[in-house]
C-alpha cells in the first residue's frame, strides 16, 4: 500500500503522521499532562520494535511518536494500543479503533507540586481533568499547564495557559525578620516584599502569588493559601503567521472557571471557524484575529462565575512583528 491509497486526512484524524517516506506513517501516542506509567511506555517500546524501527520520537508537547510504521499495519497498531489508551484514561467512540481526533493537541503540563518545591498545584491533575473535558476534539487548540510563574512549561506559547498562583500566607509570630524571603522575592521574583519595624509586608498589588517566599523562609513564618489560584493567559502561538506569546486575561482565577472558558471555546470555534479552512483546522487565534477579542470573550466567558478575588483584562493586545526599513 502507497501513500496514494490511502485517505490522508483520516489517517491524521486516527493521531498518525503522515510520513515524508512513502508507505509508512508514524503512530502518535496521547499522554495528557506528559505522566505515563512504566508498563505503558513499555508497551510503547513493545510497539516500535515491533512494528516500527525500534525507535521512538519525545514531541514537543510531551507525546510520543512511533515513527517507521507501515500503513497496512495501522489496524494493527490500533489495537496494540488500546491498552496504552485505557490506562491513560483517554476517551474513545470505539474500542480498538484508536485515538479518535487528532485537533486538540496534546495537554501538556510540568511536573507541579507533584514533584517541584515551587509547584503551586498538581498540573498533571489538572491537565488530566481539562483531558476528560475536551477529547476527543477535531479544533486546533493548544491547552498548557505550569506550576507557577516560573513557566517551565513554556504555557505563553499555547492558546490558553495555565500558571499556578498561590496567595502567601504571613505568621508575624514565627517571622525573626532575618529578610530571607524579601531577599529572594528581589532576587528570583518581583521584589513585593519589604520590612517594615521588623515583620514583612507584602504589597498586594505587586505580588504575582508565585510562592518564592514560602519556599526560602527558614521558620516558616510563610506558607501557601488552602485555595488554589490561576493566571489564565490567552491565545500564545508559534507558526507561519504572526507568531506571539500569549497575554494576561484573568489573574487569581479558580479551577471551575478555568474548565468553563475552555470548554466554551469550542461553542465559538464551531460558530466562526472559516469552513474552508485546510481539513477545517483553523487555529482559533486566527479566528479571534478574524472577530475581534470582544466576540470571543463573550462566547468564552458565559456561565462564568469568577471567584472575587479574581482581576480580569478588559481588553487584550497581543504583539506582532514589525520590522523597519533602513
Amino acid at each position: 500500500m502507497g501513500n496514494l491509497d490511502i485517505n490522508i486526512g483520516k489517517l491524521k484524524k486516527n493521531a498518525f503522521r503522515y510520513s515524508k517516506v512513502r508507505g509508512e506513517t508514524a503512530s502518535r501516542i496521547r499522554i495528557p499532562g506528559g505522566v505515563i506509567d512504566s508498563e505503558s511506555l513499555g508497551r510503547v517500546v513493545a510497539i516500535a520494535e515491533k512494528y516500527g524501527q525500534g525507535v521512538i520520537n519525545l514531541t514537543n508537547r510531551q507525546g510520543i511518536e512511533i515513527p517507521g510504521i507501515r500503513l497496512e499495519d495501522m489496524d494493527a497498531v490500533n489495537k496494540e494500543i488500546q491498552s496504552i489508551i485505557e490506562a491513560l484514561k483517554i476517551n474513545q467512540k470505539e474500542i480498538g479503533m484508536g485515538y479518535p481526533s487528532s485537533g486538540t493537541r496534546n495537554i501538556q503540563a510540568c511536573p507541579g507540586a507533584r514533584l517541584c518545591p515551587f509547584g503551586c498545584y498538581d498540573t498533571t491533575a489538572f491537565a488530566q481533568r481539562m483531558e476528560q473535558l475536551v477529547y476527543p476534539n477535531d479544533r486546533h487548540v493548544k491547552i498548557a499547564f505550569t506550576g507557577c510563574s516560573n513557566d517551565c512549561a513554556k504555557v505563553r506559547m499555547a492558546d490558553f495557559g495555565i500558571i499556578g498562583m498561590t496567595e502567601p500566607q504571613y505568621d508575624p509570630d514565627r517571622c525573626v525578620g532575618c529578610e530571607q524571603c524579601v531577599n529572594f522575592c528581589r532576587r528570583r521574583s518581583v521584589g513585593a516584599l519589604s520590612l517594615v519595624n521588623g515583620k514583612v509586608v507584602r504589597d498586594t498589588a505587586k505580588c504575582i502569588g508565585c510562592g518564592v517566599c514560602v519556599a526560602y523562609c527558614p521558620t516558616r513564618a510563610w506558607s501557601r493559601s488552602k485555595e488554589h489560584y490561576f493566571r489564565l493567559v490567552l491565545l500564545g502561538r508559534t507558526g507561519k503567521r504572526n507568531p506571539r506569546l500569549a497575554e494576561d486575561f484573568i489573574k487569581w482565577c479558580d479551577e471551575e472557571s478555568i474548565l468553563k472558558i475552555v470548554k466554551n471555546s469550542y461553542a465559538y470555534i464551531e460558530e466562526y471557524i472559516d469552513p474552508n479552512a485546510v481539513e477545517h483546522k483553523e487555529h482559533v487565534g486566527y479566528i479571534v484575529d478574524r472577530t475581534g477579542f470582544e466576540e470571543f470573550c463573550k462566547y468564552i466567558m458565559q456561565g462564568v462565575e469568577l471567584p472575587a478575588k479574581a482581576e480580569v483584562s478588559a481588553r487584550l493586545y497581543w504583539g506582532g512583528n514589525h520590522y523597519d526599513h533602513y
